[in-house]
């Protein structure tokens, strides 16, 4: 070899080592990647916050990537038969958005899970969380949280609270509370948050937990009244609502959460490369404030703050479907 290619490979090493050139990602085949158009399962219908959120992000992934970005509903399941196909999915231009519980509680509440959480997924990126507040009917004389709490507590199971099904956010978050207060609401299950909403109003269930941008408008009008947010913390999503350490619940964050999640095979760098572009792509002001409208806070997006978070909601909610017998099959 001649002195000057000596040289030159030499230096390119050397600029690679420091990271001022950037090469594209590569699939085990050596193929760059990606090399075709990624598809994007929603395990959740047209309109659901996983879909819009998916395609809000579609188009400027797009434009990182190089490769048209196509979201693809496959409803079913609680999320569960789209989470499956990402999970079997040997493409490596299969990527999806997934809720918090195909990654977390469905494994405990299914006795056939078609997939591993633990095992088949490689987080890719947090999108958004939220708490779910906890309103009741509109009380007839003031009442504080506290004294609400109180109340509930000397009236045993006189009391009941609405959710969309067992094994629902809304449903576990309940009976975490319940545990963490000593409270004993009874469980209704309902076909959706309106069919809830109404039947609060009319006076057959008392309390329930739904998402802020569901219940705001009612909380608003003065129709509902709000009890506190389901975090542990104040959120910026409802600032002005007592959060759990204020009513007095130490330990306890209910929070409904939406993730990039790509098989396991994905090649690692491919992985890096999806990572790194949503995390900037998350960061932009317009990202931010579009899922704020949408009723979502945006944390740390990165894989490490995702898989933190799926290994302590799994252990979570492990916990209160074991302790209450919760089943769905």
């Amino acid at each position: 070899m001649s002195h000057m290619k000596r040289r030159f490979f030499t230096q390119l090493a050397a600029a690679i080592g420091s990271g001022l050139v950037c090469l594209p990602a590569f699939s085990q085949s050596g193929e760059a990647w990606p090399s075709k158009p990624i598809r994007m399962v929603v395990g959740y219908p047209a309109g659901s916050s996983p879909d819009m959120q998916a395609r809000l992000l579609a188009e400027p992934l797009a434009q990182a990537l190089g490769q048209p970005v196509v979201v693809e509903n496959r409803p079913g399941a609680s999320g569960n038969i789209g989470a499956d196909l990402i999970a079997k999915s040997t493409d490596s231009h299969t990527i999806g958005v997934v809720g918090n519980g195909p990654l977390t509680s469905s494994q405990f509440l299914y006795a056939k899970l078609p997939y591993d959480p633990a095992k088949d997924f490689a987080p890719i990126a947090l999108i958004g969380a939220a708490p779910l507040v906890w309103v009741t009917a509109k009380a007839t004389t003031e009442r504080t949280p506290a004294s609400y709490v109180q109340q509930l507590r000397l009236e045993g199971d006189k009391h009941t609270y609405g959710s969309i099904g067992p094994g629902s956010g809304g449903h576990l978050g309940m009976e975490l509370l319940k545990q963490a207060l000593g409270i004993k609401p009874l469980h209704v299950p309902f076909n959706g948050g309106p069919a809830i909403l109404n039947a609060i109003m009319g006076g057959h269930v008392g309390m329930t937990l739904l998402p802020a941008s569901t219940v705001a408008p009612l909380i608003q009008s003065g129709k509902l009244d709000a009890i506190a947010v389901s975090s542990a913390k104040r959120s910026p999503l409802a600032p002005t609502l007592p959060a759990l350490e204020d009513i007095g619940v130490k330990g306890v964050n209910i929070e409904v959460w939406n993730a990039v999640v790509a098989p396991a095979r994905l090649p690692a760098a491919a992985q890096t490369r999806l990572g790194t572009e949503l995390a900037k792509i998350l960061a932009s002001r317009e990202i931010r404030q579009k899922l704020l409208v949408q009723g979502w806070r945006v944390d740390d997006p990165s894989a490490k703050s995702l898989r933190e978070r799926i290994q302590k909601d799994t252990v979570t909610y492990r916990d209160i479907i074991a302790r209450n017998n919760i089943r769905i099959d």
